[in-house]
């Protein structure tokens, strides 16, 4: 293809030619030669000498000057509208590759919920604050949904399975559900020949979830049964319904994550661990930003390694 402009008359090359977009696109935006120097930081002369140059080597008039205003063209807004893509892109190149060597430093403000944040997120804080000890950590540890666009939030990590298809999201972790019982149960849950039969037993129910009484479970990913408890005990948080089941209270379905020290330490025990419940994610959510800070991403590195290392240990079945 044939070169719309003149080579040999630009003298600068291919770099002087995106200086020019770049002296173009500040004229357009402030609306005058001598705003567009000054954004710059050069002369005048030197932006209305150059603007000409493109002009002449495009054979095409980009910009209408006025005593008043400089307006481009229909054909400069078009050129405009394609200059101003194309830096836009620079600007991101060189943004990621200053990012790449920035240092964390500074406050990180996250969110988690309160129970993975206890048992994961926490031991997670602890390791960053030894990796990077310019970082100071400042979290909510909250089963309220928190506000990512309010500004305060930097990082959320939630657990389970995102419903905003609209959010910056990635998932560093899975978890299991399983269903317990406390060992003064151990005669019951024995005699128990599948899913249906813990209908007749107690049950705690997590208020936390969508919908704590019906479950479904599956046997190697074939057969299927969709079970309705009956609890007795009804409470709103994680690790509430976990002590009530460690106490005798009976039965509930809870997070690897919770009482994985609790079945190997056989306070707790598994319940038709051949049976399995959906398994959920772990994702980290950021506000809505092209570029985040070294710091939010060294958190969410150091947690992803924390979920690798649990996710190989994860509570044995019994």
């Amino acid at each position: 293809m044939v070169k719309a402009y003149n080579q040999s008359e630009a003298g600068l090359g291919e770099l002087g030619n995106l200086r020019r977009l770049v002296y173009f696109v500040a004229v357009v935006e402030t609306g005058s030669f001598t705003a567009a120097a000054e954004r710059l930081g050069i002369t005048k002369a030197v932006v209305s000498q150059q603007v000409a140059r493109l002009e002449k080597e495009f054979r095409t008039s980009l910009l209408v000057r006025t005593t008043r205003k400089v307006q481009p063209t229909e054909a400069g807004q078009a050129f405009y509208q394609r200059c101003a893509s194309i830096l836009r892109e620079a600007e991101d190149a060189f943004g990621e590759l200053a990012e790449a060597e920035e240092e964390p430093a500074g406050t990180l403000r996250l969110t988690a919920p309160f129970d993975y944040g206890i048992s994961v997120v926490v031991p997670a804080i602890a390791a960053f604050a030894r990796r990077y000890p310019n970082c100071k950590v400042d979290a909510v540890l909250s089963d309220r949904t928190l506000d990512l666009m309010s500004g305060n939030i930097e990082l959320s990590i939630r657990v389970g399975w995102l419903d905003e298809s609209n959010l910056q999201a990635r998932q560093i972790g899975t978890f299991r559900q399983l269903l317990v019982a406390p060992p003064g149960m151990r005669s019951e849950i024995e005699r128990l020949n599948g899913p249906a039969d813990i209908a007749e037993l107690p049950f705690v129910a997590n208020t936390a979830l969508r919908d704590p009484l019906r479950w479904s479970f599956s046997l190697n990913e074939i057969e299927r049964r969709n079970i309705n408890v009956q609890a007795s005990i009804f409470l709103d948080t994680t690790l509430a319904v976990r002590e009530a089941v460690r106490q005798g209270a009976g039965l509930s379905v809870l997070p690897d994550y919770a009482v994985a020290g609790d079945l190997e330490a056989g306070r707790l025990l598994q319940v038709l661990p051949q049976w399995s419940l959906p398994a959920g994610g772990i994702h980290a959510v950021f506000p809505s930003a092209r570029f985040r800070p070294a710091k939010v991403r060294a958190f969410v590195e150091v947690l992803s390694g924390e979920e690798k290392r649990r996710y190989s240990t994860k509570a044995p079945r019994p």
